[in-house]
């Protein structure tokens, strides 16, 4: 909102220092800057208001050191997170942009499937929350929104750039190539509404997911949504679930999700940018370079919140933040095309999540093979998420929790430095 303001006093008043907002990087400043102000400045007005309505976490008993004094500590902070990603995000982002809209519908739609399910574990007094086929259509119903207006939507395109000595007149009409200038250079441009992703660590080599269905015939390509839609679904549950199962012990979930954050930021501010996009050899996506705004607002809100929730926490974020957090990234990662670096960028998650799985099918062959009670005491891990494992060999949570932020990190400078590098 703020945007078109300042946009109004540049071009009609010539208010000096108005045209800053033009500048993607200054309003992601001021983004990170109010979202921080947000969560360190209002947050502790927004725990004592949880405090005074008794929304309170019910810590299961899992024989775990420290539960006892969690008992009784705020839950629903994920309500703080999202106020401070939607509010600068509206101030300072261009509303109109397909993208921003796009992942502010994500936020929202997540974060209301977690906030009905904070609202049945603490009002309802019903341990269990909202049952998990409800979250998954949840998760399924963003899915659906995700992968429609991405693969439907005309503002959605790629822009591929050639050299004019690298194509035969022929190449150019028949793709009805445009001249562009970029960095003083005169190249073709042509955009190209597609399903096409980055393949991680390859150069000049893109995926569509179209080609998964070649071996049907030529007709392949009507297949092309029904493809790209469970994709999607499918990347939204399984970050979303793994950024509610990290969430189990203080700062962690909030810790890495920013980390993830600032590498998702980056990567839409290079993509959005014909230079940059160009010089580092990556799909340029037009107008992408908006949701840096939204990214910084979503880092900022991260790091903010850590000054509470950071171990011993003030406020826990609830599946209304944890489910929302997750969504988010997966809603980002597919909008700047590069949703296979996943399982990199969210190792912590993807690691989290099949700790899990194991743990379940593990148990289950051990039962079958040796009976329950072999199974109880011969589990894979001593308890899932690997979080607890650790809780349960007697590390600290702070321990716990630097030691997978350094992980975090170090995934991140994996998919970022590495790829662009290569690349």
């Amino acid at each position: 909102m703020l945007y078109y303001l300042f946009e109004y006093l540049h071009h009609k008043l010539n208010l000096p220092g108005a045209g800053l907002f033009h500048y993607i990087s200054f309003r992601a400043s001021l983004s990170i800057i109010l979202s921080l102000a947000i969560t360190m400045l209002f947050g502790r007005y927004f725990i004592e208001w949880l405090r005074k309505l008794q929304v309170a976490e019910t810590v299961r008993d899992l024989g775990l050191a420290g539960e006892k004094q969690k008992q009784g500590t705020p839950t629903m902070g994920g309500l703080i997170i999202l106020s401070a990603i939607l509010v600068p995000t509206l101030l300072f982002a261009r509303l109109e942009n397909v993208y921003i809209i796009l992942i502010i519908i994500s936020t929202i739609w997540l974060g209301l499937v977690g906030f009905l399910d904070d609202y049945i574990k603490v009002f309802k007094k019903n341990k269990e929350g909202l049952a998990g086929r409800f979250k998954v259509l949840g998760q399924v119903g963003l899915g659906i929104i995700v992968a429609t207006t991405l693969y439907y939507n005309t503002n959605v395109k790629t822009r591929e750039i050639y050299k004019p000595n690298d194509v035969t007149t022929e190449f150019i009409k028949e793709n009805n190539l445009q001249t562009q200038m970029i960095d003083n250079q005169l190249v073709l441009v042509k955009d190209e509404h597609s399903t096409k992703t980055t393949i991680p660590f390859l150069k000049n080599t893109e995926f569509d997911y179209a080609d998964m269905m070649r071996f049907v015939g030529n007709s392949y390509k009507d297949y092309n949504f029904l493809i790209y839609l469970l994709v999607v679904i499918f990347i939204i549950t399984a970050v979303s679930n793994g950024a509610n199962i990290t969430d189990g012990i203080d700062g962690l979930a909030a810790g890495t999700s920013g980390i993830i954050g600032v590498t998702l930021g980056l990567f839409a501010y290079v993509s959005g940018n014909i230079v940059w996009a160009n010089y580092l050899n990556i799909m340029y996506i037009p107008n992408l370079g908006e949701l840096m705004v939204f990214a910084g607002a979503f880092v900022g809100a991260c790091v903010g919140f850590l000054w509470y929730n950071a171990y011993p926490a003030q406020v826990f974020m609830g599946d209304t933040g944890s489910l929302a957090l997750g969504g988010i990234i997966a809603s980002f990662s597919l909008m700047i095309r590069k949703e296979l670096l996943i399982p990199i960028l969210c190792g912590i998650f993807l690691i989290e999540n099949l700790s899990v799985i194991l743990q379940v099918y593990y148990f289950k062959y051990q039962k079958r093979k040796h009976g329950i009670e072999y199974a109880k005491e011969h589990r894979l891990f001593k308890m899932s998420p690997l979080h607890h494992h650790y809780q349960k060999s007697g590390y600290h949570e702070s321990k716990i929790v630097t030691r997978f932020w350094i992980v975090g990190i170090m995934l991140a400078v994996v998919t970022t430095i590495l790829t662009l590098k290569i690349r």
